[in-house]
């Protein structure tokens, strides 16, 4: 043993004497350090914007909001109304459209609103132009002007698939909000006063359903995916703790300590998160869970060895200094890579991932903390002994490793064929992140948001800024032509749904200046008409429907909009390409052009995540394979450890593939994620077999069967909570959490069957090796 190794052993044994012989003062350290950290946990905020997923140097949110400094923000609420019978072009139904835009106006933090009651009519009669609401007063309309209306409406481009269906069935009312910066409260107030609004018109109106959606319902949304995991996930996880640990250990104490443990650890975790400034959202909300399940892995190492050394006749003092001998070095090592697992998570672009990955690497040294100088003083508390151990107890381990070394290569061999059969599924997978399925039916946003694609319009878009490069150039004839076939292209791709452009504004004034006559439906042919047409055009809105939110103040610029389908990341990104295509081929002498908007961002940055957490998960890699030849203090140990500990994460990422063959943004984290937690059990197998092998001179055999004896149970425990923790935060409405914690769930079961099946053959293998 090295002089290092020597000195190590002899602080953990001074560390062991001095939590057993002191429990008292130990236990009011771990007291006075709980509230020291959790104080912080009254300064926590919540964020519901998505932008929160971006980070500040996202360079796609970085072009988005140069756009939206230029226009208008593109953040809203969008009102759908569906008459359960008839046309919306009724005297009630346009009432009620009539009615909600009035009130709209009075919605916390809009700028605008828009609908077919206040859309600007553009008519000429004879030399006179007009532009005046489409529906002036709902109430008392004839069936000649509501046909009117409609015939108006259904063939005005800048409405349909915008704020009306083609069949005429449903119409929209899009209120465009711009909320202060700073204000995490602003998104609330916002909803709040738009569902009491739709509820009363919902009364007046029994004969009309509405539906909510927009960006702010979907921020919304993140807000009470967090509150409704809350008030669900994190009792099942405590009542999950409770159950079994009552289950293994059959002790009261034993349920106490380890609940207080786990409460202790997430307590300091998100008040040290408080202390630090970090604002929670929705995956990193949930960083509770995680640490309740982190920590329970801890608490049963413990327990298990200090129950067995009770059983066994220690009395309680004894017994808890053996099982701080004998679990000192591997829970420190365990909670290290676990650490390490996480930390790794901060290569991630998306920021709430990097706050995830903080707040349960922190919540993982508490629990480390607290297991020491908490769980050990407690256990000395226990009151009476506990029934000794069956005998049949050592028969099923010594027997089942038997079973599992009875023919070792046959048993690699077999392994190593399944191995790369499941993970070929990997081939088979897809990126694919649509912010709005992020929500599950159980959200009403999901719900309402699925109507609205499915009757009215498309929510994922991509926003441009055409600029001509020069003051005045929007009235170039060029460039408006360019613009229109711009429109044009968009208008003939299949995932397309509406496309909003400068064009179909200046076509209006052209045919209006002209009589309407359909053949000027066209773009001016003279920079100096366009000009004029433009500024009589913006002399006659009324305040708050001007022309700002799509021309910019120099007049060089136009926004252009375009809706799609439900598209996914891979159709989104090819449109994008396709466009970008067109625009150098046919528009580079005319406008200069990149796509943005959120959809995009979000296609942009799981396949940006992917990349960067391959960085992360190799550091972490090389780091925790340092920790393990460190701790086990053998090269040929700690490389071999690699193996059990890639292996789960290829199949499990194979099974994703056969099982959906899709990963998004929070998939591409649990590889890096899941290398710390997966470690633990290979840590504690390999310690002791070591320990086996050179304290107690056995052979390889008979050190894995020792090893099976004293720490399987714990390792099968242990995996059993790990993986039934991620399975109930798997019930989560929110798919970033939902899907992330299946996957991490089916890895820990495979690490399981990866440390119990495969490993001891190859450490069987290995020592003949060595041997020969």
């Amino acid at each position: 043993m090295s002089l290092n190794s020597s000195v190590t052993d002899e602080y953990q044994n001074r560390l062991a004497r001095l939590l057993v012989s002191h429990p008292r003062w130990s236990m009011i350290i771990a007291i006075l350090v709980c509230i020291a950290s959790s104080l912080g946990v009254g300064k926590l905020q919540f964020s519901d914007d998505y932008r929160v997923y971006l980070g500040d140097n996202n360079p796609q949110l970085q072009a988005f909001e140069a756009l939206e400094q230029v226009y208008s923000k593109h953040y809203n609420v969008l009102i759908v109304l569906a008459p359960k019978t008839g046309s919306v072009f009724s005297a009630s139904v346009l009432a009620a459209v009539e009615q909600l835009t009035e009130s709209s106006w009075q919605t916390p933090f809009s700028t605008r609103v828009d609908s077919l009651s206040n859309f600007q009519h553009m008519y000429a009669d004879g030399d006179d132009i007009f532009v005046a609401d489409l529906v002036p007063e709902a109430v008392g309309l004839t069936a000649e002007k509501l046909a009117t209306i409609r015939d108006i409406a259904l063939s005005e481009p800048m409405l349909v698939r915008r704020l009306v269906s083609p069949s005429a069935d449903v119409t929209g009312i899009n209120i465009s909000l711009l909320p202060p910066d700073g204000d995490l409260d602003a998104n609330q107030k916002v909803v709040a006063y738009v569902r009491e609004l739709v509820a009363k018109t919902e009364l007046a109106y029994p004969d009309i359903e509405f539906y909510l959606t927009g960006m702010a319902l979907h921020d919304n949304a993140f807000l009470e995916a967090s509150v409704m995991d809350s008030k669900t996930l994190l009792p099942a996880m405590y009542l999950f703790v409770i159950v079994i640990t009552g289950f293994l250990f059959r002790s009261w104490m034993g349920m106490l300590a380890t609940t207080l443990v786990i409460v202790a650890a997430s307590l300091s975790a998100m008040g040290l998160a408080g202390w630090f400034n970090i604002v929670l959202s929705t995956p990193s909300a949930n960083a509770p869970v995680i640490i309740t399940t982190l920590a329970v892995a801890n608490t049963i190492h413990l327990l298990a060895t200090f129950l067995r050394r009770y059983r066994e006749g220690l009395d309680r003092r004894a017994a808890a200094k053996a099982t701080l001998t004998f679990n000192m070095r591997p829970i420190l090592i365990t909670s290290a890579t676990t650490a390490i697992g996480f930390l790794s998570m901060n290569f991630s672009d998306s920021p709430p991932f990097q706050d995830l990955g903080n707040i349960v690497a922190m919540g993982v040294v508490a629990a480390w903390f607290y297991a020491l100088f908490l769980l050990v003083p407690l256990c000395q508390m226990i009151p009476q002994k506990a029934a000794a151990l069956p005998r049949s107890y050592r028969w099923f381990w010594v027997g089942f490793a038997d079973r599992v070394l009875a023919r070792p290569m046959a048993m690699v061999v077999v392994i190593a064929l399944l191995i790369p059969t499941i993970a070929f599924g990997i081939s088979r997978i897809e990126l694919n992140d649509n912010f709005i399925e992020y929500f599950d039916d159980r959200f009403d946003f999901r719900v309402h948001t699925d109507f609205v694609r499915d009757r009215l319009t498309g929510l994922d878009t991509l926003e441009y800024s055409l600029d001509s490069g020069e003051t005045g150039g929007l009235y170039a004839p060029g460039y408006l032509s360019a613009v229109e076939a711009f429109a044009n292209w968009f208008r003939a791709q299949p995932e397309v749904v509406h496309v909003a452009s400068v064009t179909d504004v200046m076509k209006r004034l052209n045919r209006s200046f002209h009589r309407d006559d359909p053949n000027y439906h066209v773009t001016p042919d003279q920079r100096e008409l366009a000009a004029q047409y433009l500024l009589l055009y913006e002399m006659s809105l009324p305040q708050g429907l001007d022309t700002t939110d799509q021309i910019n103040l120099d007049k060089s610029a136009s926004r252009f909009t375009v809706s799609l389908s439900n598209v996914s990341n891979a159709q989104l990104l090819d449109v994008e390409q396709r466009a970008s295509i067109w625009i150098d081929t046919h528009a580079g002498d005319h406008f200069v052009a990149a796509a943005s908007g959120p959809s995009l961002m979000f296609a942009h940055i799981a396949w940006n995540n992917i990349v960067s957490m391959l960085s992360g998960t190799s550091l972490a890699l090389v780091l925790i394979s340092a920790c393990l030849i460190f701790a086990l203090r053998s090269l040929p140990l700690g490389l071999l450890s690699l193996v059990p500990n890639i292996v789960p994460a290829l199949m499990a990422f194979g099974l994703w593939g056969y099982l959906s063959g899709e990963v998004g943004l929070a998939i591409s984290v649990v590889s890096a994620m899941t290398l710390g937690m997966i470690v633990d059990d290979t840590v504690h197998f390999l310690h002791r077999y070591r320990e086996a092998i050179v304290t107690d001179g056995h052979k390889a055999r008979e050190a894995i069967q020792s090893t099976f004896v004293e720490v399987g149970p714990a390792l099968f425990s242990t995996s059993l909570a790990l993986s039934g923790g991620f399975l109930i935060l798997s019930f989560s409405g929110f798919s970033v959490n939902g899907d992330m914690a299946l996957l991490t769930a089916m890895t820990l079961g495979l690490a399981l069957v990866a440390d119990f099946l495969l490993l001891p053959p190859l450490l069987l293998l290995m020592d003949k090796l060595l041997c020969s």
